[in-house]
């Protein structure tokens, strides 16, 4: 599946106005199909996030604490959905290590934890264009999971859905879409930033900024970002 010309990325305006103080940022990359070995840089931000692990559990991170409250209003128990962030520090302070999916998954779920805010990678060739939004879903979306079955996200459930309908998250930032993942084919990406606490702005700023070094550091690239703001809700792109 191919996307239009021109893609555009945004939050809902109910999105928006129900979680005022999300902050949210994007990264439009091609060219990112060579090999490229990023476990080096992967570890030194692996190793900042198990540093501050070692000094208190994720759950008390000011940053996943603002992603709990924001499932909590979602009707969902922050304990049993996590945000991406959450389940990846988690994972890293049980296990010691992040699993090896994609040189760029890999690298940008190394600064997930370093910042300890979600961050999505999503095959871009496998999303339908021209709008790629982060709305609550309707309930006639479909979601393909990682194992390959179908789900549907329930009514009012954010997700990221694109103009064929297809969501690929649910429950927001805690889990992805298979159809749209990574993998050897990928050459387009858009990377989303999403924080939620107070400084978070500046924090996904980094992020972006960041993510776009090392993309540039490890691949022929051509990049762009952008930070979003309730006045300047949208990124559009092309191929």
């Amino acid at each position: 599946m191919s996307v239009s010309t021109c893609v555009r990325f945004r939050h809902a305006e109910e999105v928006r106005a129900a979680f005022p103080e999300l902050s949210a940022g994007v990264l439009h990359a091609t060219g990112v199909d060579a090999p490229a070995d990023t476990r080096h840089r992967a570890a030194a931000y692996t190793d900042r996030a198990a540093a501050r692990l070692a000094r208190a559990g994720e759950g008390e991170f000011p940053e996943v604490l603002a992603w709990r409250r924001a499932f909590t209003r979602m009707g969902l128990r922050p304990t049993q959905y996590r945000s991406a962030s959450e389940s990846l520090l988690r994972r890293l302070r049980k296990e010691g290590a992040l699993p090896r999916i994609h040189p760029l998954v890999d690298l940008c779920n190394a600064v997930s934890v370093a910042y300890a805010v979600p961050v999505a990678v999503l095959d871009l060739d496998r999303i339908a264009g021209p709008l790629l939004e982060v709305r609550p879903a309707r309930g006639d979306e479909t979601y393909t999971a990682f194992g390959g079955g179908v789900e549907h996200p329930a009514p009012g459930e954010v997700t990221f859905v694109d103009s064929a309908g297809r969501a690929h998250a649910r429950r927001w930032t805690h889990r992805q879409s298979g159809h749209s993942a990574v993998g050897a084919h990928t050459g387009r990406v858009l990377v989303v930033a999403e924080a939620m606490h107070e400084g978070g702005a500046e924090a996904v700023a980094e992020v972006l900024k960041t993510v776009e070094e090392e993309v540039a550091a490890h691949w022929q690239a051509t990049t762009a970002t952008a930070v979003l703001t309730p006045g300047a809700p949208e990124f559009a792109f092309g191929q």
